[in-house]
């Protein structure tokens, strides 16, 4: 059975770090293209990064590009989001989402995954 979980997320102080982290199980992650995506209240979820499978290349959202950078461990099977320069915008519950063997270029969007995992809450706020 297809898996993802998240984890990593907390209370942090604007301009401070975190790391995501998406642990799959039941599928090799590496074959999968994993997206980070994030749903603040109120607002509709967006995409903040995306990587594509076999290495096919990672994106970016404006927002997020130059703070956060997405990357996987093939032999833990696990995505991470590291995040810095945090600030309250980037409030939110993350999740990561998972499907086989896409490329973030294509332009995925939340539809084009199949799997999603249950999401993590980070909240930056002083």
């Amino acid at each position: 059975q297809l898996q993802l979980v998240e984890s990593g997320g907390g209370l942090v102080q604007p301009g401070g770090s975190l790391r995501l982290s998406c642990a799959a199980s039941g599928f090799t992650a590496e074959h999968y293209a994993i997206g980070w995506f994030r749903q603040a209240p109120g607002k509709e979820r967006e995409q903040v990064s995306c990587i594509s499978s076999n290495d096919g290349g990672t994106t970016y959202a404006a927002s997020v590009k130059g703070r956060f950078t997405i990357s996987r461990d093939n032999a833990k099977n696990t995505v991470y989001l590291e995040m810095r320069s945090l600030q309250p915008d980037d409030t939110a519950v993350y999740s990561c989402a998972a499907d086989a063997f896409k490329l973030c270029a294509w332009g995925l969007s939340e539809g084009d995954f199949g799997s999603w995992g249950q999401g993590t809450q980070v909240t930056v706020s002083s």
